[in-house]
Order: C-alpha cells, then sequence, then structure tokens
C-alpha cells in the first residue's frame, strides 16, 4: 500500500542531525514506493533554503542534497515566508520588495505561506515533523 506523506522541517540546516534524517527519512519513503506530497521547511528549518551556506568539505551539503532531491522527484521545496524573513533567507522578490540588493532563496526552494502547511497536514496519509 503506498501512502502519501508530508514532511516538516524545523531543524536547522547544521548544528543537529534533524535535518540531515528529514532528508534521509525523505529518501527512505521514496525508495520504498511512497509519495511525497509536501516539504515544508519551518521556524530555523528555513535556514536550509540559504544558498550561501558553505559547509566544511567534510560536513553534508544540506541545501544542495534538498535541491538535488526536489529536481530529482519533482518536489516543491515550501519555505515560510514570516519564518524566512526573520531569520535572514529572501527570494529575489522579497529582496526587491525590501530594497535589499541580493537574495540567497533559490529554486527549487520557494517562499510559501501558512497556508501551504494547513494543505500539507490535510491532504497526507502521514505527516511526519523533524
Amino acid at each position: 500500500m503506498s501512502l502519501t506523506f508530508a514532511i516538516l522541517v524545523t531543524a536547522p540546516a547544521y548544528g543537529s542531525e534533524r535535518s540531515h534524517t528529514a532528508y534521509r527519512f525523505a529518501r527512505s519513503v521514496l525508495a520504498q514506493g511512497h509519495r511525497i506530497s509536501h516539504l515544508f521547511f519551518y521556524q530555523d528549518g528555513v535556514g536550509n533554503g540559504n544558498c550561501l551556506l558553505a559547509p566544511a568539505s567534510d560536513e553534508v551539503d544540506a541545501h544542495r542534497l534538498w535541491s538535488e532531491l526536489a529536481l530529482e522527484q519533482g518536489l516543491r521545496l515550501d519555505v515560510c515566508v514570516a519564518a524566512a524573513l526573520r531569520r535572514g533567507v529572501v527570494d529575489g522578490q522579497e529582496a526587491t520588495s525590501l530594497g535589499m540588493e541580493h537574495s540567497n532563496l533559490q529554486a527549487p526552494f520557494v517562499m510559501s505561506g501558512l497556508g501551504q502547511l494547513a494543505e500539507a497536514a490535510l491532504e497526507a496519509d502521514r505527516f511526519v515533523q523533524f
């Protein structure tokens, strides 16, 4: 029986294993033939979308791993806009509207509202938070 999962990542890209555990869980879910309907990054999890992170050579590149997964599987990576702005993560549109010269959120990560998170909880068979 195939299940649909929604995954909420509230863990930062670094300083905790939870983000990488969420990534491995997502890979495992897909490998077992299940579907992921939503990947939502909230609270400190929005930092996973920061393309300016520069991990050491012996560390996992969380941004790259999530991006590759999304592109391979056709998944959307939703980032809570309010949580992101409070943590210095902005996309091109927000940077322009705020008068900033640069952005640090790039596709396949997209700014999103909490409505997407509510939709994820309603549509999925399983909702998992890391």
